[in-house]
């Protein structure tokens, strides 16, 4: 499998890459401009990610624009709704306006930090090529 991980802080990244390592590539952007070439990237060479992780509160582009460009290219490129990533929103937000704001966006999912193995475990099930 392919993850994008979208986190400007450090810490955060490690704990991430370091968990999602052993299930697949783990490709790091530490902001939304650099998530959204990867993206492009990875749409244009036809090797899509499968998950990205994506910050709300970062600089430059925050997590919900970032989640709607990354959206208007899959379907710039053709990519159906069952073939798209599936993005899990990370952050330290927990209230409503903010989730119901990542779900208008068309995230798959919503952790809050600290980040919970065992919740982004079962994110990881949703997945098709889950093991």
């Amino acid at each position: 499998m392919k993850f994008l991980v979208v986190e400007d802080e450090f810490t955060s990244r490690l704990i991430l890459q370091k968990i999602l390592q052993e299930f697949g590539d783990v490709h790091i952007a530490v902001n939304g401009k650099e998530a959204i070439g990867a993206v492009k990237r990875s749409l244009d060479e036809q090797d899509p990610y499968q998950m990205v992780l994506l910050d709300v509160i970062m600089p430059e582009m925050d997590g919900y624009e970032t989640l709607k460009s990354i959206r208007q290219q899959e379907l710039d490129h053709g990519v159906s709704h069952a073939n798209r990533a599936r993005v899990i929103m990370s952050t330290s937000l927990n209230d409503g306006k903010s989730i119901m704001t990542a779900f208008k966006e068309q995230c798959d999912g919503y952790l809050v930090k600290p980040i919970d193995r065992a919740e982004l475990l079962k994110h990881l099930q949703t997945l098709p090529d889950w093991r």
